[in-house]
C-alpha cells in the first residue's frame, strides 16, 4: 500500500498550475494538519497491508514549519504500519528551504526530495511564475546533501513559451551539474483557465513548434542517458536503483490512500474469475467541504466503482507509460484473462504501424509510440 498526502499551500501560485493550492497562515496550516491526521485515523482501516512508500506533495510542502512537519509525519507513523516504508518522498520548492526544515526531514526518515527546478534561465522561470532562480536550486541541493538527504529528483519543463533548444540544453546541463539521482522532464501542457493558458489565448505568448518540442524531448533522452540516467517512464529518468517506487506503484496499480484536499484513494475490492474490481474515491477541492467531511462525516467525496473492463484498460494505459511495458503473465495475474483475448487485433495493428513491440517477454511502446501515446490509447479504448 502507498500513502499520498496533499499540502495545498503555496507562497505564490505558478502561472501554469492547475492543482489545488493557495496562500495560508500558520493557523490554517495547523488546522489542516489536524484534519489530515483525523482523516488518516478514519482511513487506517482501508487496508492492513504495510505501507511501502509515502509521498508528501503539493502545493509546497516545504512551507510547513519543522514543527508542523514533525507533527504530521509522527502522526502518520503512529497510525499506519510504516516499518517497511523504504521510500518516503517530499516535494519542495527552491527558495523555501531552510536548514531546520531539512534537519527535520532527516530526523523523520524522509529520504527523498523532489525539487521543482523547472528551468535554468530566469526569464523562463518568470514566464512560469516561479519564485526562485538557479542559485536557490543549487543552495537547496547543497543543504539537503549536507544533512544526508541524498536521493534527489529535479523536475524540469520543456516546451515553455520563448524556450529555445539551446535554453533546454543549458537547463539539462545545469541540472546534471548538481548530480541528481533522478530527473523528471515534462512537456508543458497549458491547462485551461490558468494564467499561462489565458496569455497564450490572448497571443501574448507562443508555444514552441511541435517539432521543436520533439527535438527537446529527444535531446533529454540522449543527454541524460549519456550521464547514466536511464529513461524508465515517458517523463522520468534515473540512475540504476533510484527509480521512483511511489510512482511505479501507481503505474502498477498498487492500492493507495490519498489524504487531503482533492487527493484520491484506490482500493481493490474483489479479485475473482470475473476480473479485478476497484473503488476510487476523491476528496473535495474546497477546504470547508473537506473539513466537514473529516469532522462531520458529510459525503463531499466522489466515489467511482471501476469495472473489470475499465481496470483492464487502466492496466494497459499505465503500464505503457513505462519503458518495460506489461508482461502477459502480469496481466493474467491481475485480471484472470489473457491480454491477447482482450486486445489481440489492436496489438497486431499497433505492431504493424510501428507503435508497439513485443520484446523481452513484454508489450511496450516503440519510440514512435511514445510520441503518439494518446493515439495508441484511443485505439485500445475502441477495442
Amino acid at each position: 500500500m502507498e500513502i499520498y498526502v496533499h499540502i495545498p499551500f503555496c507562497a505564490k501560485k505558478c502561472e501554469y498550475c492547475s492543482f489545488i493550492s493557495f496562500p495560508s497562515s500558520d493557523i490554517q496550516k495547523n488546522e489542516y494538519i489536524g484534519a489530515l491526521l483525523r482523516e488518516a485515523e478514519i482511513r487506517k482501516s482501508f487496508s492492513d497491508e504495510p505501507v511501502k512508500t509515502a509521498y508528501i506533495g503539493g502545493g509546497t510542502p516545504s512551507l510547513l514549519s519543522p514543527e508542523q512537519l514533525r507533527r504530521l509525519v509522527n502522526g502518520l507513523r503512529e497510525l499506519f504500519p510504516m516499518d517497511e516504508c523504504t521510500e518516503f518522498s517530499i516535494e519542495a520548492n527552491p527558495g523555501t528551504i531552510t536548514v531546520p526544515f531539512i534537519e527535520a526531514l532527516s530526523d523523520l526518515g524522509i529520504n527523498r526530495i523532489s525539487y521543482g527546478m523547472q528551468a535554468y534561465q530566469s526569464h523562463l522561470l518568470k514566464t512560469l511564475g516561479r519564485i526562485h532562480d538557479f542559485s536557490a536550486v543549487k543552495e537547496s541541493v547543497q543543504i539537503a546533501r549536507k544533512y544526508s538527504v541524498s536521493n534527489l529528483n529535479l523536475d524540469l519543463i520543456f516546451g515553455i513559451p520563448g524556450q529555445t533548444i539551446s535554453d533546454w540544453e543549458e537547463t539539462l546541463d545545469a541540472a546534471l551539474s548538481l548530480c541528481p539521482q533522478h530527473i523528471s522532464a515534462y512537456g508543458l501542457i497549458p491547462e485551461e483557465g490558468t494564467p499561462l493558458w489565458k496569455r497564450l489565448q490572448q497571443g501574448e505568448l507562443t508555444l514552441p513548434e511541435p517539432e521543436t518540442e520533439r527535438e527537446m524531448y529527444d535531446l533529454a533522452i540522449r543527454k541524460l542517458k549519456k550521464h547514466g540516467l536511464e529513461q524508465y517512464e515517458i517523463s522520468n529518468f534515473a540512475l540504476p536503483g533510484h527509480e521512483c517506487c511511489h510512482n511505479i506503484g501507481y503505474w502498477t496499480q498498487e492500492q493507495y490512500i490519498g489524504l487531503g484536499l482533492s487527493a484520491s484513494s484506490m482500493r481493490i475490492t474483489a479479485k475473482n474469475e470475473r476480473g479485478l474490481f476497484c473503488i476510487r474515491r476523491t476528496n473535495p477541492e474546497a477546504m470547508d467541504q473537506y473539513l466537514k467531511m473529516v469532522y462531520n462525516g458529510q459525503d463531499f467525496f466522489t466515489e467511482e466503482h471501476v469495472s473489470p473492463e475499465d481496470t483492464r484498460f487502466e492496466t494497459l494505459m499505465l503500464s505503457l507509460r513505462m519503458n518495460r511495458g506489461i508482461r502477459p503473465e502480469r496481466f493474467m495475474e491481475l485480471h484472470g484473462i489473457s491480454i491477447d483475448s482482450c486486445y489481440e487485433e489492436t496489438l497486431k495493428k499497433m505492431v504493424k504501424d510501428g507503435l508497439m513491440q513485443y520484446s523481452g517477454g513484454a508489450w511496450s511502446l516503440t519510440r514512435k509510440g511514445m510520441d503518439l501515446q494518446n493515439s495508441v490509447l484511443v485505439e485500445f479504448m475502441e477495442d
